[in-house]
């Protein structure tokens, strides 16, 4: 009878402590590390899409960029902890494109092939 006892109490104590454990603050997920940033770009052509999109894989904790030509618009998936919608905007002009309100680099501009300067394909 003693042995039902224990055992009856250690199995409500490891209920309790289950139900316990289960109203605790969930920890931060990967995707609540993850933003998503779309900015305008000047993009003019598919050697532009390559370049703003290679140049963004090389900023650290960009997970993905993808331009819509049609749009000019580059979505970016990126992690909050190690990059921000500000540093993706000193990429792309630093690679020679405006994005949003952050004008092209002028070096990096004028070092684009002509069909990728503004107007290098009307």
């Amino acid at each position: 009878m003693r042995i039902i006892f224990l055992l009856a109490a250690f199995l409500f104590s490891a209920a309790l402590h289950t139900v316990a454990a289960q109203g605790k603050a969930p920890q931060a997920s990967s995707q609540q590390k993850i933003a998503t940033v779309v900015i305008q770009t000047s993009a003019q052509c598919g050697m532009c899409k390559k370049t703003i999109e290679s140049g963004l894989a090389s900023l650290q904790g960009v997970e993905s960029a993808v331009l819509n030509l049609s749009s000019k618009k580059v979505r970016v998936r990126y992690y909050r902890d190690q990059t921000n919608a500000d540093a993706i905007r000193r990429k792309i002009a630093a690679v020679g494109y405006d994005a949003d309100a952050v004008a092209a680099d002028p070096k990096a501009y004028e070092a684009l092939p002509a069909c990728c300067q503004k107007g290098g394909h009307d």
